[in-house]
């Protein structure tokens, strides 16, 4: 599991003296209020405010990020935090957490192996089954159960999900 989770990415720089606008993948998260530090691109960058924004965005100051140009220059990139960084209410699991786990029906058949989650307006679970991609929702509905401990995930997929042979 990596140290850093991505919470979100820049949309935008918002006004002129180098705040940035970011779109949270969670937008109900407020991380990003506490965090001491973010990274963006990959690069470190202490947070000197964070407020909320126009809808579900954040509004950032990085330290070192003083005009718009500069924050113009980060558009785009994800914004990630340390793990120790997002407090989770009970029963509640990291997304990124669930790559390389088991995904099984609820009868105990084995369908896969989650091998990447793609975050967008829907996000869904890829889930590999040898020669067999799937893309399941990431929603109750699906998404029965998670036991990080065990590494598996119960799930009870839709009939006609569409499969595809991977490449």
């Amino acid at each position: 599991m990596s140290d850093l989770i991505e919470v979100g990415y820049v949309a935008r720089a918002h006004g002129l003296r180098g705040e940035v606008r970011v779109e949270l993948h969670n937008p109900g998260a407020e991380t990003l209020f506490d965090a001491e530090a973010v990274y963006v691109g990959g690069l470190r960058f202490a947070v000197a405010g964070a407020r909320p924004g126009p809808g579900d965005g954040v509004l950032l100051t990085l330290e070192g990020v003083t005009d718009r140009d500069a924050a113009d220059a980060l558009r785009g990139r994800a914004v990630e935090v340390r793990r120790d960084q997002i407090h989770l209410g009970d029963g509640e699991v990291l997304v990124a957490d669930l790559v390389g786990c088991a995904a099984v029906l609820e009868d105990g058949t084995p369908w896969g192996v989650i091998v990447a989650v793609e975050v967008g307006a829907q996000d869904r679970l890829v889930i590999r089954d040898g020669d067999v991609v799937r893309q399941l929702p990431l929603v109750d509905a699906f998404v029965r159960g998670v036991d990080l401990v065990a590494r598996s995930v119960v799930v009870a997929p839709p009939a006609g999900l569409p499969e595809e042979r991977a490449k």
